[in-house]
């Protein structure tokens, strides 16, 4: 039995090993290290990419605002289609095969980007490289829940804490090429990338295959499982939508509301990335260890909400003061919602995999891989057109939204585990009454919060 208190972690409630111990011996052993690696360097590409690629697009390709906009915005519809399909090949296919290929797939594009300086070339290039770079972060989720096993949710802190920190590396290469400012200078920075990939598949190619999780043939509801037939799944899907809004608020929300609503500096707007990197770099495993287990993940959901509600209430009243005033309102706000970050990435995480039957996971965690899709493509224009639009009210109408959606959903969720943890047969399909599934691992409920 598998209780709410911390369970293979490393750290217990004394505390336990910190960041740079668990690096030097993650979850999975040499197969986890050297695929942390392969996501650092892969990071740092991408980070690479996000810090450039709309100047590169603007002054090298010289597309301009509403083309660019389109190729973004359809390259990241075409980003929700990575993860469901990675999810059903992983079920198929050994992941450490489908990643390598994925990598290859990426470089790839960003070879042909190299070549290309049309809208009609360009555009099918960058939504093929949006969903391989979908693809490969869901494939990575699926090679932490065979690689470290119970201790997945430690490995999913160590490798967001890599992630970010690459990011942050990335983002400083980027800037020396843009300080350069020259067409070569932009070219460099794109082959960086694909340089990225290259490495990715290479260390990938290092660590040991393992044969694909296959349903039991039996041809009963086990068998059959799928996501797309699971409402009581999709429902968790949707709601994870919802309390992805996180990444919205800290990258569109906050620089946006800075410079049309508040007198801060515009200097605040790279601090505040700064401040989100290094939180998540630093907190990430402690409030993993904390929330540890699905019904750690259920409390971390309720957190999430109260601070996602706390840090928008902030940002509605960073405009009513002066410079000083709104700078510590908006500092205060991307430190409420990164921590609100941090709870979501326990949460979305944990339950994604609990909620799946063991037979079908790669599929079902395709699945949960369209949440931040999703959230990516709709969350922009919705606060931008709806809640900024508002005013300060949009802010406290998004915040308790939120909250009552992640409410909503930790609901949802200990109705399925306790399903899941009740004796006798569940199925994974079909009437969608209880959408009970057979257990990932059977959980009992912690004795408090």
């Amino acid at each position: 039995m598998v209780s709410g208190k911390a369970r293979g972690t490393g750290r217990g409630r004394g505390g336990g090993p910190g960041l740079a111990a668990q690096l030097r011996r993650p979850p999975g052993g040499r197969d986890a290290r050297t695929m942390l690696l392969a996501q650092f360097i892969d990071r740092t590409g991408t980070g690479v990419w996000a810090a450039s690629s709309v100047l590169y697009f603007t002054f090298v390709t010289g597309l301009d605002g509403g083309p660019l906009g389109l190729l973004l915005g359809t390259a990241g519809i075409a980003g929700i289609a990575g993860s469901p399909l990675a999810g059903r090949l992983a079920g198929r296919f050994a992941v450490r095969t489908l990643l390598i290929w994925c990598h290859l797939l990426r470089l790839a594009a960003v070879c042909a980007l190299l070549a290309l300086d049309r809208f009609a070339t360009l555009l099918p290039v960058v939504a093929l490289l949006s969903m391989g770079d979908r693809a490969a972060k869901t494939l990575e989720m699926i090679f932490a829940t065979e690689a470290a096993g119970e201790r997945r949710a430690t490995y999913q802190a160590l490798s967001r804490s890599v992630a970010n920190a690459a990011y942050g590396f990335g983002a400083g290469v980027a800037a020396i090429g843009l300080a350069v400012g020259t067409e070569g200078a932009y070219r460099a920075l794109i082959v960086v990338n694909g340089v990225s990939f290259a490495a990715a598949a290479a260390l990938t190619a290092r660590t040991a295959a393992r044969r694909p999780h296959r349903a039991p043939a039996s041809g009963g509801a086990e068998a059959s499982a799928s996501p797309w037939r699971d409402p009581g799944y999709l429902r968790f899907v949707l709601l994870d939508i919802a309390t992805n809004v996180d990444d919205t608020i800290l990258g569109v929300g906050i620089p946006l509301w800075l410079v049309h609503h508040t007198d801060a500096p515009h200097t605040l707007i790279p601090a505040t990335l700064v401040i989100n990197t290094a939180m998540v770099v630093l907190l990430q495993l402690r409030v993993t260890a904390r929330f540890d287990g699905p019904y750690g993940a259920l409390r971390a959901l309720s957190r999430y909400g109260l601070l996602t509600v706390l840090g928008c209430a902030l940002l509605a009243v960073s405009g009513a003061g002066g410079a000083w005033f709104a700078s510590l309102a908006l500092t205060g706000c991307t430190v409420l919602i990164t921590l609100a970050e941090l709870m979501r990435s326990v949460s979305s995480w944990e339950l994604a995999v609990s909620l799946a039957p063991p037979e079908a996971r790669a599929a079902y965690l395709g699945a949960a891989g369209t949440a931040p899709s999703v959230e990516r493509s709709v969350g922009p224009p919705v606060v931008t057109s709806g809640v900024m639009a508002a005013g300060p009210a949009g802010w406290l109408v998004l915040g308790a939204a939120v909250a009552g959606l992640a409410l909503l959903q930790r609901r949802l969720c200990a109705a399925r585990l306790a399903a899941q943890a009740a004796p006798g047969p569940t199925s994974a399909s079909g009437s969608g009454t209880a959408g009970a599934l057979t257990p990932a691992r059977t959980a009992t409920p912690p004795a408090a919060d």
